[in-house]
């Protein structure tokens, strides 16, 4: 079943908040196997001012965080979990390739899909598409595991 997660149900379904909440929304979700992340890129990111001066640039490694964090929202949703009874992990990246630069009034989407799940341990693959130019691509893995 395919759905569109708004902004508000973002915000229960991750622990993330400003500046460090990557993902204003999300579409196309389908349970345990796929979601694509939305993100608006304003020139009011708090890395923008120093990466680079004059020459504002999302940082490769925020690209990659949003990844992993439309990952997570797709692992809450298929879990049934939330932040407040489980933590999800970012476990590692792999074959990360960066294509092209992402700069203030882009809208990143951001598709990714489970490769595999076993034990708990998701793997995906992910692309990060700034107005439908491929910037970045990886796979990554991660964990939720329950609070204690």
């Amino acid at each position: 079943m395919s759905s569109r997660i708004e902004s508000a149900e973002i915000l229960t379904l991750l622990p993330h908040r400003y500046p460090f909440l990557l993902v204003d929304a999300a579409e196309d979700y389908v349970e345990g196997e796929s979601i694509t992340g939305i993100k608006g890129v304003t020139i009011n990111e708090p890395f923008f001012p120093g990466h680079f001066p004059g020459n504002p640039v999302m940082p490769g490694v925020l690209m990659i965080e949003a990844l992993g964090q439309t990952g997570a929202v797709l692992m809450y949703k298929t879990l049934k979990a939330g932040p407040d009874s489980a933590t999800v992990f970012f476990m590692g990246a792999d074959k990360v390739k960066f294509r092209s630069p992402v700069r203030p009034g882009m809208q990143l989407r951001m598709p990714v899909e489970v490769t595999a799940m076993r034990h708990g341990v998701f793997k995906f693959k992910g692309e990060v598409y700034a107005d439908g130019v491929k910037a970045c691509q990886a796979e990554f893995a991660a964990k939720a595991i329950e609070n204690t």
